[in-house]
């Protein structure tokens, strides 16, 4: 794209203008290189403004800004924008081409159940025979199949690399894609340049107001999703969802309380191979399975079976999607040891990613109705100015819902551990339960929970899920929850062997 072909796209004077070749986009002056736009966003820390000379120098061809500050000229073109992070999202979109005007796409947002949410869209539509990608927390794939992960942790990548990755998706043939949109994304701009066909509300709790300050404002900022698509999917039982309703020019709603939505679940059953439950649906009603732990997902696959409905599928290919869907990595994901079950029982241990006390009571809620043995949990919190205040509520459902709990670290980050870890304990000891055991080692918290549970027994590993790292006071270690916890399972058969 040509330097005044892309001023015009934003509406900016393209007089005197040198009409060089723009390769790309980024705000992030160790990124910039031949050909790249920089756009300078004034952020807490820093002025990107002071690395204007540094991305000249990389090949930089212009900057995008809100104003140079008092003190300071550009040695580069100098476009003056209204808002820095929209101009940024704006001319990603605009260099590769708008993608996603060339996809069927699907966003989901909500604190609780957006990833698995999201993955079971995306195998829908597959079933559907729709050659669908996806952007989600756990990593992105293409059509197929692939798990990839983006180089930098964010929830939802910055504007370049969503509109790049859409543009892959593109060119290798896809149809659709799902994309999770977190708070921080639609806040941020990072998914401005998206062309949202179906929106996906799933459920909102208190959540990230370190950022939002107010869960009013959290609110707002996930709403955008709804109000920029042309279809909405709404849990109607959610209580927020009354302030959703109209925003999209159509709708749908889904219950799993049997709330009278358009998608409504009953007579849910869950037994060892998973969930099954009836359909009351616009594709009439019909009979649906899930191989999943969990009552809650109940849910989620309304949410998903509405999404892909709207987009084309059958009732048969949703029925034939549900029974062959195998999970999401870290999401109430189940373990098993080295041996057959039937030569040595071992415990049962899930790896989930409940991280609120609304997800974490959910988890434990259902694992109770098909543990016969004890329920443990793995719990921490996360350090920094994360919300504070979900921290003894963690620990209050922690020890009201499981037989036993342990409290360990979970990116305590600038934050002392042992300040986050008392605060689990005082909400442990707010209903006088003394259930619990603190181990700040995560790894030792793992292997002694897993060691002190027996056959029948159900070891809920929380919080982490399939991140990829931990981090602590002055280091960021890699970190894989599963590969632990299949440690410590091979440890405790070990020792049942003796």
């Amino acid at each position: 794209m040509r330097l005044q072909a892309l001023a015009a796209a934003l509406h900016l004077p393209a007089t005197d203008l040198p009409d060089g070749e723009v390769r790309g986009v980024t705000h992030n002056a160790d990124w910039a290189g031949p050909g790249d736009v920089f756009v300078a966003i004034r952020g807490a820390r820093f002025d990107g403004h002071s690395f204007i000379d540094k991305v000249r120098q990389a090949g930089a061809v212009a900057v995008l800004g809100e104003g140079l500050p008092d003190d300071m000229t550009s040695s580069l073109p100098y476009l003056r924008v209204p808002d820095a992070r929209a101009a940024l999202a704006d001319a990603a979109a605009a260099i590769e081409g708008h993608p996603s005007r060339e996809l069927r796409v699907v966003g989901v947002t909500g604190t609780d159940g957006k990833t698995t949410t999201a993955w079971l869209t995306r195998h829908l539509l597959r079933a559907a025979d729709l050659r669908t990608g996806l952007l989600s927390t756990v990593g992105y794939e293409l059509p197929d199949g692939e798990l990839r992960h983006f180089p930098a942790h964010f929830t939802t990548p910055e504007a370049p690399q969503v509109q790049r990755t859409l543009r892959e998706m593109v060119a290798v043939g896809a149809d659709a894609v799902v994309l999770e949109a977190s708070s921080h994304a639609l806040a941020l701009e990072r998914v401005r340049g998206v062309d949202w066909d179906v929106a996906v509300w799933t459920h909102l709790s208190r959540e990230h107001l370190d950022f939002h300050g107010t869960v009013e404002n959290y609110f707002a900022e996930k709403r955008k999703l709804v109000e920029r698509a042309r279809f909405a999917v709404l849990n109607a039982d959610d209580p927020w969802t009354a302030r959703l309703t109209g925003l999209a020019p159509q709708e749908t709603t889904y219950s799993a309380e049997g709330n009278g939505a358009d998608w409504t679940a009953h007579d849910i059953e869950e037994g060892a191979g998973g969930l099954s439950w009836r359909v009351t649906s616009p594709l009439g009603e019909f009979g649906a399975q899930l191989p999943m732990i969990g009552r809650f997902n109940v849910a989620n696959a309304l949410a998903g079976m509405a999404a892909a409905a709207h987009l084309g599928a059958s009732a048969e290919q949703l029925v034939a999607g549900l029974a062959s869907f195998r999970g999401v990595p870290g999401r109430m994901e189940l373990l098993a040891g080295d041996g057959p079950a039937s030569e040595l029982p071992a415990p049962r241990v899930i790896v989930d990613f409940a991280h609120t006390p609304p997800s974490l009571e959910k988890a434990l809620t259902t694992l109770r109705t098909t543990t016969p043995g004890r329920l443990w949990v793995l719990i921490g919190s996360a350090g920094g100015p994360r919300d504070p205040g979900k921290r003894a509520p963690l620990g209050e459902v922690a020890a009201r819902l499981a037989d036993h709990a342990v409290f360990t670290e979970e990116d305590c980050r600038d934050t002392p551990l042992d300040d986050i870890l008392r605060e689990m304990e005082r909400g442990a000891r707010a209903g006088g339960r003394t259930n619990f055991t603190t181990i700040p080692d995560r790894a030792g918290a793992i292997a002694w929970i897993i060691g002190k549970a027996q056959p029948g027994d159900t070891v809920l590993l929380a919080g982490k899920g399939p991140e990829d790292t931990l981090e602590r006071a002055h280091e960021t270690v890699p970190w894989d929850e599963v590969a632990v916890a299949r440690g410590a399972l091979s440890d405790w058969q070990m020792a049942a062997r003796r």
